[in-house]
């Protein structure tokens, strides 16, 4: 049963990301009310489980509710949820889209009366160290934004980009990128010849613990790049051999296919 607060968190969408962003907010000691909206029972039992969260089925109810509503679908769905909401008899006065592609001036089309967002957070949000990029509609004012931003701080970095560089932001940012590198590397590793939970193990060192050290140390990616791959040492040959087979085109390329699928999206 739904408790009757006014100052609610409202999430439309029970999927991944919503999983993610209310498991991060509840680790991060946030108390406010967590009220999530779908239609299948299942994702909604599996929310209350996991993150104490309040849910319903009832779309009207939880937006009487919110404080911030977070639209959190497909961006192919958007467009009847944005329809069926301007139907309720209430509607939200501040409102976050994390649809990808989908621009801020057909979300004010749709909803013109509401403040408008656009949130693009990282799953990795579910143990509070994610990423954020957000932008804003013009007619939010600065209570709004700072709300805003300090929720999504709550599980990681924010970073406020212009609307326009959006896309590129959403096609670099995905976890999904290291998850692939991890996966690509750990498995040339194991064809060269070591077993597989040594290579994976090498392969997570390369990637996670470099980073880290690069963040953590403050020396320059140049300066690193430099430091490891001297020359005629095996870290140089590695990195020239790599790029010589086309490295540097095949990510170009791949930013590229996703920016252009963020764009789709917006049609």
């Amino acid at each position: 049963m739904l408790k009757k607060e006014s100052n609610a968190v409202v999430f439309l969408g029970g999927g991944r990301i919503t999983s993610a962003l209310a498991a991060g907010f509840r680790l991060s000691g946030f108390r406010e009310p967590i009220v999530v909206s779908d239609r299948n029972p299942q994702k909604l039992r599996t929310l209350r489980r996991e993150s104490r969260v309040e849910t319903t089925g009832d779309l009207q109810s939880a937006i009487g509710q919110a404080k911030i509503v977070v639209f959190a679908v497909r961006p192919g769905s958007m467009r009847d949820l944005l329809a069926e909401v301007a139907g309720c008899g209430s509607l939200p006065s501040l409102c976050v889209s994390i649809a990808a592609g989908i621009p801020l001036r057909s979300l004010r089309r749709a909803l013109p009366h509401a403040g408008w967002a656009r949130a693009m957070p990282s799953p990795v949000c579910r143990i509070g160290r994610g990423l954020t990029a957000l932008c804003f509609a013009r007619n939010v004012n600065k209570k709004d934004r700072r709300r805003v931003q300090n929720l999504f701080a709550r599980v990681g970095q924010v970073l406020e980009i212009p609307e326009p560089q959006f896309d590129a932001f959403t096609a670099t940012f995905s976890s999904t990128q290291g998850y692939h590198a991890l996966a690509s590397l750990a498995e040339a590793a194991r064809q060269a010849g070591l077993d597989h939970t040594t290579a994976l193990t090498a392969a997570a060192h390369a990637l996670a613990d470099g980073i880290a050290y690069w963040r953590e140390s403050g020396v320059s990616l140049n300066e690193l790049l430099q430091e490891a791959a001297t020359p005629g040492g095996t870290a140089a040959a590695t990195i020239a051999a790599m790029n010589r087979s086309g490295y540097a085109r095949a990510i170009a390329n791949g930013l590229r296919a996703g920016i252009l699928q963020a764009r789709k999206n917006a049609k």
